[in-house]
């Protein structure tokens, strides 16, 4: 799976309840994100108060941090946190997903069995189709991939799911029947 529109999707953060300056460096941290320097928005949260380092807004920068860095396993344990502290977010799960597929024991099916779990809780989400479709392409189920990928269109927008398949190597084997339709 390509980063672009699973790292690039813009987060709920709710620097609000975060006071200034850590409100500011989480927005900076944001910032140079959008800039693509991990390393310049690493420092930036760095300058977040201690005891404020757990808050969620936070640990969804650091994640971001973690996946450009491809600092997968630390990725991963930021994730099973914001989970927990978050449960209700299904942008959670994806990041799990997303990094534990890139962790050392992680992979394609321990990704695939996390958001088979997402898609129970969260069953209106397209981009949990969507990346369960990735997977199942890249597991060589294409009959499994084609039915998540359309169950995807069907609850998202689907001009630009269609978009973004088609520049998705994942989905690659898909690519001629994404074409016809």
């Amino acid at each position: 799976m390509n980063l672009k529109g699973r790292l690039e999707q813009p987060y709920r953060v709710p620097v609000k309840t975060l006071e200034m300056p850590d409100s500011h460096y989480v927005s900076a941290a944001v910032g140079w994100l959008g800039l693509g320097n991990w390393q310049e928005a690493n420092d930036e949260l760095n300058l977040v108060a201690p005891e404020f380092r757990t808050h969620p807004a936070v640990q969804q920068v650091r994640w971001q941090i973690c996946a450009k860095a491809e600092r997968w396993e630390m990725a991963a344990e930021i994730a099973k946190d914001l989970r927990r502290s978050e449960p209700g977010e299904p942008q959670h799960w994806l990041n799990l997903a997303y990094a534990t597929r890139r962790t050392e024991g992680g992979g394609l099916d321990s990704a695939r069995e996390i958001l088979a779990k997402a898609h129970k809780l969260f069953p209106k989400e397209p981009i949990i189709a969507y990346n369960l479709a990735c997977y199942e392409c890249q597991l060589g189920q294409s009959k499994k991939a084609w039915k998540r990928y359309q169950k995807a269109l069907e609850l998202g927008d689907s001009k630009a799911l269609k978009r973004m398949a088609l520049e998705d190597n994942d989905l690659e084997p898909l690519w001629p029947e994404i074409r016809e339709k």
